[in-house]
């Protein structure tokens, strides 16, 4: 199948932001085996999505549609090929791990505290670099007890959306204090606001945490940054 250009989005919104609000509410793009091509949100950050037999690029414009197709891209999986982010990335070039994306909604209530508060504190772990690396206006969250050391990020992340990523304290994993942290995490996000998050499928953990916490899943997601 070919590419194809996305329909336009509401103003202000981005257009791969649009599929994936509308995937949320259950509304997801055709399963034909085609795939699209998007701009890019953040500068020299590209990615591959796949949804149910579709998939979406978002990709520089220096690469052509007959470059995507020549290397296999369709909807029923090739977007995923790793022969093909390889490529595209070129030999020295950053390439992500490829990820489940899920999403879930803010639960804040009026004259209700969030269960999280602002943990500058916790700038310097792994989980809040990474994000700053991938995502803008990073926001440093944390439980008010300074002993404790789980955080959590919301960012504007994926096609400018609010993206959560969260990491438990080792003493507490297992227990059920991964899926209360990312719900305490949406508590901090007005009720009903879209927050996606992408987890690799492997690490069952987070899988199941966010589950827990009422993320569903979407599809997936693959980033990349081709060097310089």
């Amino acid at each position: 199948m070919g590419g194809v250009s996305a329909a336009p989005p509401p103003a202000g919104e981005h257009p791969l932001a649009c599929l994936i609000a509308a995937a949320a509410a259950g509304r997801f793009p055709d399963p034909d085996g085609s795939w699209e091509r998007v701009p890019l949100w953040r500068p020299g950050l590209e990615a591959i999505f796949s949804f149910t037999a579709h998939a979406v690029f978002a990709v520089a414009p220096d690469i052509s549609d007959r470059r995507i197709a020549s290397l296999g891209a369709d909807g029923f999986g090739g977007a995923h090929d790793p022969r093909l982010v390889a490529a595209l990335a070129g030999p020295d070039g950053w390439i992500d791990v490829l990820d489940m994306l899920l999403a879930g909604h803010g639960t804040a209530r009026p004259g209700v505290a969030p269960r999280l508060v602002g943990r500058p504190d916790l700038a310097a772990h792994s989980r809040v670099r990474f994000a700053a690396r991938i995502r803008d206006e990073p926001r440093v969250l944390g439980y008010p007890d300074p002993g404790r050391s789980a955080v959590a990020t919301i960012s504007r992340g994926i096609a400018g959306l609010t993206e959560l990523s969260f990491e438990i304290e080792p003493g507490r994993r297992g227990q059920g204090g991964g899926a209360r942290l990312a719900a305490d995490a949406l508590s901090v996000l007005p009720a009903g606001q879209l927050a996606v998050a992408a987890v690799a499928p492997g690490n069952a953990a987070s899988v199941r945490a966010l589950l827990s916490a009422g993320f569903v899943p979407l599809g997936s997601v693959q980033l990349f940054r081709r060097a310089g």
